[in-house]
């Protein structure tokens, strides 16, 4: 849908068109527009509805009112996701239900689907059926509706009264209470897009006031959501990790080791990074985090940053595979094939990794070829690491031997 918003208090400030829900993509500029007017915040209902465009009929009901921009993303986010029926039910169930105003039609999207809405009386046996799931949460085993006598249920339900009759259709409200997920200031959880990671925030001092943020998300998001708080900083919330798709070792490093209330932009901009990646680039990213070991979530962006500059070879553990590597599978060298039972592979490898500055780890070999100090800082820090640690445990065991020797 789109809505067309102006600044109640001025209105020669013009008006903008704003599609909702808004993309990722688009949320920036479409502040940017928003903010010429002085208006979207994230707090005060400054947005002045003039128009609403293709949405539910329903929400005309807005138009003429305030509302911030990040209460109407959420709503339309929220019946973005309703079929055809779904949609009929929010529709029939706030005229039914006497729901007013942004903040009861977001938590009617929580409630609306408890009710039972009849459209079209021609098929008592599908609206039996529907009835029933309706009264269990939209849900039936395929054995329970073989069961159910439908045409019998839509009977009872009809001749039980208790409808009210809308423009939407016949509303049965089985008696559903309003949702209060909604306080007018901070949106429940919810899932519209896939992401990463998820962040919730709250403060220590009211632990039940709670936001959450979707990574990645537009960066002003992050600033945005701490307004709503009463937070100035993210080191004044308290931050837990709530889902994750990235690994446990990756998510060790913001979770664990660093405190996650001071990286949250960090944890964005890996993301970002990340759902770039194809599985092939995912899986070369988790070969260089484990060879590499990076130890602060800054190290972890960087290497995500910088994944095209490094060369990785999964599932080797010695000069003499990787030499084997380059000269008989990357085709990187023509050779004759009478040639290469005479070739020092282990020499040759050795040669390449001592050029690159290579490392071995647990799932393979890894090279950074590009231009970075920040990167070859890691690097060098990593084998100085390994030395030691070499050191101290051949000293210890004077017969192991170690990094595939």
């Amino acid at each position: 849908m789109q809505a067309i918003l102006s600044n109640a208090q001025h209105p020669e400030y013009g008006e903008v068109t704003i599609p909702f829900p808004i993309g990722e993509n688009e949320y920036g500029r479409c502040l940017e527009l928003l903010g010429k007017m002085e208006i979207g915040g994230p707090i005060k209902r400054d947005c002045f509805i003039r128009e609403i465009q293709h949405g539910p009929s329903i929400l005309q009901q807005l138009v003429g009112c305030n509302v911030t921009v990040d209460e109407l993303d959420y709503l339309a986010k929220r019946l973005d996701s309703f079929d055809d029926r779904e949609t009929a039910k929010f529709q029939g169930a706030a005229v039914s239900c006497g729901c007013h105003g942004i903040v009861d039609l977001i938590n009617l999207t929580f409630s609306c689907q408890q009710v039972t809405i009849i459209t079209d009386f021609s098929d008592l046996e599908e609206i039996g059926q529907n009835h029933y799931m309706d009264l269990n949460g939209g849900t039936a085993r395929a054995e329970e509706l073989e069961n159910l006598d439908g045409y019998e249920t839509a009977l009872l339900l009809i001749e039980g009264g208790g409808r009210t009759i809308t423009p939407y259709g016949v509303v049965y409200d089985n008696g559903m209470k309003l949702s209060q997920l909604y306080d007018g200031r901070h949106f429940p959880e919810y899932f519209y897009e896939s992401c990463l990671a998820s962040v919730i925030l709250s403060l220590p001092d009211h632990p039940m006031e709670q936001e959450t943020l979707y990574f990645p998300c537009a960066e002003s998001k992050i600033a945005r959501t701490l307004r709503r708080l009463g937070a100035e900083r993210p080191e004044q919330c308290v931050a837990m990790l709530d889902t994750s798709e990235i690994s446990e070792a990756v998510r060790g490093v913001f979770e664990d080791e660093y405190p996650l209330n001071k990286h949250l932009e960090t944890l964005n901009a890996l993301t970002r990074c990340l759902q770039k990646f194809d599985g092939q680039a995912l899986e070369d990213f988790h070969t260089v985090f484990d060879t590499v070991w990076p130890e602060t979530p800054e190290e972890v962006l960087y290497l995500a940053e910088e994944l095209r500059d490094f060369t990785v070879v999964p599932d080797i553990s010695s000069a003499e595979e990787y030499g084997w590597f380059l000269i008989k599978e990357s085709k990187n060298l023509d050779v004759d094939p009478k040639l290469e039972a005479y070739i020092d592979y282990q020499k040759y490898g050795q040669y390449r990794i001592q050029e690159e500055g290579g490392h071995f780890g647990d799932r393979g070999y890894v090279a950074y070829l590009g231009s970075k100090s920040e990167i070859r800082s890691i690097m060098d820090r990593n084998l100085s690491e390994r030395q030691m640690n070499q050191s101290f445990w051949q000293k210890r065991n004077p017969s192991m031997k170690m990094g595939g020797e």
